[in-house]
Parts: structure tokens; C-alpha cells; sequence
């Protein structure tokens, strides 16, 4: 069977303002994967597909994005509630409370951090790849700054033009053609990206639980600025820092290798064992 034909469940679970739309895949221990910006569960269909031959992979889409509505208008996202939303979904289909795996990239890795600080007892092994924390970099004020310009030229003049702009993290390349359900760029623009770019993990109350936790790169972003925090937080926890296939969403282009390595590297943890 191709990886990708296996059996989808799909679910909803109604959480405090939103309804998130999520997926299940594969059988053996429960590894949530939680990916980040404007992207939704479907940027996970490869990745998922290849690790579901020995886990039930969990995918679901950001509240806002995609499938998972709001139930009133939109309004600014936190990573603190986005946390909430993946406790819950951990509740429903792991409700025994049995420690599970994670995996976050991008704002997701964010979601991570601060599920795995709020309910440590839930996380058996996380890794978190290239979350945006840019109040851990030295020149904070000048990142956030430069996140605040481009909300701003979004607002005056559009999406292609704040899009252009946030190029400039990714070493002025376009953003890549993701797989997804629906395009969310204007949604992250408008209230994702300054919540999220904003966010400061808790790497004092993190660093007790480190020996859980791998944090990971992508090896054609090394030289990009959306790289330099994942450095920082490496070194504030400890760790070393860990290279996977591809750059900031490697997984989508190189789901094989990516999962391969991501495999090992929870299976390597001492919770992931």
C-alpha cells in the first residue's frame, strides 16, 4: 500500500471559541505533529504518511486556519491558547494520560514548548524545529521590529507586498508552495504572525525537562534569519543542535528522510523509548 492511501480519520473537537478540525493516521504510540504559520494539518501528509507505519500520527489545523473555525470573528491568535487546543485534543484521544510524542515546527514548535511547560506529565519526548522565538535573540527589539513593519505594509499594501518583505527571514527567497486546504495568508498575517514572533518560551521552567527534549534545524536554513533563534535555544537548554533534511518546512519536500530521522531521534529520547 502506498503510504499515502492508508485511512484517514477525521475528526472535530469543539474547544472554547473554535471547533478544530483533526486527523488520524497509523497505529503504536500517539505523536501529535503541530505545524505552525498559515499552514494546516495537510502540510503533514507525506510526513505523516511515512510515520504512521509504527505510530498514531495526529495532525490538526491551527483554531483560524483552514478547517478548525472561529466561532465569532477573527481575532489575534496566542501561543498560550494554541497550547490549550493541543492539551485538549491529548484529552480526547489519549485520555488515559499517558505520556505521548510530539513534534513542532515553526509557531507549532512554539505550541509545543508551552504545552510541554504547562503539562509536562503529557509529554513523553518533543522536538521542536525552528519555532520563530525571536525575544531570545540578542537584537530582540530590531527582529520584532522588522515583524512589525511587515503587519504594517500588509495593512497599507496587501499580502504580495507584506510577503515580499517577510522574504527576507528566509534569505529573500519566496515562501515555498506548501500543501494545504485552503490558503491562510492573510489570517497569519493579520493575526498570527505578531502573537506568535512575539512569544518567549519559558527556558527556565523548560530546562528541568530537557532530557525530553530535541531541538532541531533545517539544513538549507542555516544561514537564514528565521534559523538564529533555534541556535539560541539550544544553547539556553543545553542541547545540541540537530540538523534535518531541507529548511524551515524540509518536511514537506523530503518527508521520507525527514521522517527517518525524526523517528530515531524520538525513539532516542529517554521518554521516547
Amino acid at each position: 500500500m502506498d503510504p499515502l492511501d492508508r485511512p484517514v480519520d477525521v475528526g472535530a473537537l469543539a474547544v472554547p471559541g473554535a471547533t478544530l478540525h483533526y486527523e488520524v493516521r497509523g497505529t503504536g504510540p500517539l505523536l501529535l505533529l503541530l505545524c505552525g504559520g498559515n499552514s494546516d494539518a495537510a502540510v503533514f501528509d507525506g510526513l505523516a504518511a511515512v510515520l504512521a507505519v509504527d505510530h498514531r500520527v495526529v495532525t490538526v489545523d491551527p483554531r483560524g486556519n483552514s478547517r478548525s473555525k472561529l466561532d465569532g470573528p477573527p481575532v489575534d491568535q496566542s501561543i498560550e491558547v494554541h497550547a490549550d487546543d493541543a492539551y485538549r485534543l491529548l484529552e480526547r484521544l489519549s485520555p488515559g494520560g499517558a505520556p505521548v510524542r510530539v513534534f513542532g515546527s515553526c509557531s507549532g514548535g512554539l505550541t509545543a514548548l508551552e504545552l510541554t511547560r504547562r503539562h509536562p506529565e503529557r509529554i513523553a519526548a518533543l522536538v521542536v524545529h525552528e519555532p520563530p522565538a525571536f525575544g531570545l535573540l540578542p537584537d530582540a527589539a530590531e527582529r520584532l521590529a522588522f515583524i512589525e513593519g511587515v503587519y504594517e505594509t500588509y495593512r497599507r499594501e496587501g499580502i504580495g507586498a507584506a510577503m515580499a518583505a517577510f522574504s527576507v527571514l528566509f534569505g529573500g527567497r519566496p515562501a515555498p508552495e506548501l500543501p494545504e486546504a485552503h490558503d491562510n495568508t492573510a489570517f497569519f498575517l493579520a493575526h498570527m504572525l505578531r502573537p506568535s514572533t512575539g512569544f518567549v518560551p519559558d527556558v527556565a521552567a523548560l530546562a528541568p525537562l530537557a532530557g525530553r527534549i530535541a531541538v532541531a534545524g533545517g539544513r538549507d536554513s542555516r544561514m537564514q534569519a528565521v534559523h538564529r533563534p533555534v541556535e539560541v535555544l539550544a544553547e539556553r537548554l543545553g542541547l545540541g543542535l540537530l540538523e534535518f533534511p531541507g529548511g524551515h518546512v524540509g518536511y514537506a519536500k523530503w518527508a521520507e528522510g525527514f521522517g527517518g530521522l525524526l523517528r530515531g531521534v524520538l525513539a532516542g529520547l529517554p521518554g521516547g523509548r
